[in-house]
């Protein structure tokens, strides 16, 4: 990598970096261009030379915050072969990120049904598809033995993801509402339950 693209790409990590703590400490209506370029110094056009537009930085943010999510999944896949552990590992790993980076959660599920999605799809993909092909890569021997339902990826991914995220959600909206630990202790054998064919 040559010095100047080492630069950039600094420059990136910085600004996104930056960004998600805007929009920890003024949640998403105080997540604007302004309160962005007054918190890294930077300029409006050095903004949009690294991210095409405001909605193009959220989009960059949010698929930093995805792979590390999916990063902190396929970590916790790390050397498990059994699929019971497996999936109850991913699922407590989850909520552990929710507790532990929930400046990213929280930017994640904000931005779930966001306006900038579709049109910065590619720039989101190029990180979240890799990991993705990963955690059905370690699902698939499973699926083949007959130990995992065989379903469509999809569903799998509802099964799998979706009470998680969900506690997430209400969690990240209100922490008095969702004990994470009581959610630790009782979905991980759940969610492999529903997963078993």
């Amino acid at each position: 990598m040559s010095p100047k693209h080492q630069g950039t790409d600094e420059t990136v990590a910085r600004i996104l970096t930056e960004a998600l703590r805007v929009h920890a400490e003024r949640g998403h209506g105080g997540f604007t261009m302004k309160a962005v370029i007054a918190a890294t110094g930077m300029s409006s056009g050095s903004l949009y030379h690294h991210f095409g537009s405001f909605d193009g930085l959220a989009a960059a943010l949010y698929a930093r915050c995805m792979a590390d999510l999916l990063d902190t999944l396929l970590d916790a896949l790390e050397g498990i072969t059994d699929a019971q552990e497996g999936v109850e590992a991913a699922t407590r790993a989850y909520l552990s990120f929710t507790r532990e980076r929930s400046d990213a959660a929280r930017f994640i599920h904000s931005s779930a049904y966001a306006a900038f999605l579709p049109e910065h799809a590619a720039v989101i993909a190029e990180l979240k598809t890799p990991r993705i092909a990963k955690l059905v890569a370690w699902m698939v021997p499973h699926v083949a033995g007959g130990r995992v339902a065989r379903l469509s990826p999809v569903m799998m991914e509802m099964l799998l993801i979706g009470p998680v995220a969900e506690t997430a959600r209400r969690w990240l909206s209100d922490p008095s509402a969702v004990d994470l630990d009581e959610a630790a202790a009782v979905l991980p054998p759940r969610i492999w339950a529903s997963l078993q064919p």
